[in-house]
């Protein structure tokens, strides 16, 4: 690594945007919105589910994390921080595209909450049809 303060990654999911910041120090630790991961993400899904990135690249515990995430919900921003870290560790390191790719971490979930339409309650709630 050159001596670069850190690699920066953007990730999105649903209402969600999280900018992620990768140092080459690991003593920074994992500090999202300014705490502790586990006390941020509660779930040990979600906390699964974000430090699958270093695991699929056999780096754990290499980079020091930051992480900036606003908007949608706990789920929402978990898999934003997942995509924001998966792009972090392609510009820290390109020959790692493969194997991200390969584990679906480089695609952004295209689903997001389908809007309501005209004449029914919700998105696809119809009001109940009466015969007579």
């Amino acid at each position: 690594m050159t001596d670069v303060q850190y690699y920066e990654g953007l990730g999105r999911r649903k209402a969600a945007t999280a900018r992620v910041r990768l140092y080459p120090d690991p003593e920074v630790g994992f500090v999202v919105n300014d705490k502790p991961l586990d006390q941020y993400f509660s779930r040990d899904v979600d906390q699964t589910n974000i430090l699958e990135p270093f695991k699929v690249c056999g780096t754990e515990g290499r980079f020091g994390v930051t992480v900036k995430v606003m908007g949608g919900g706990v789920t929402g921003q978990a898999g934003a921080v997942r995509l924001g870290i998966a792009r972090a560790l392609l510009k820290v390191d390109p020959d790692l595209r493969k194997s991200l790719r390969q584990h679906g971490m480089l695609t952004r979930d295209p689903r997001a909450k389908e809007r309501k339409k005209p004449g029914l309650k919700r998105a696809r709630k119809a009001p109940q049809y009466t015969k007579r």
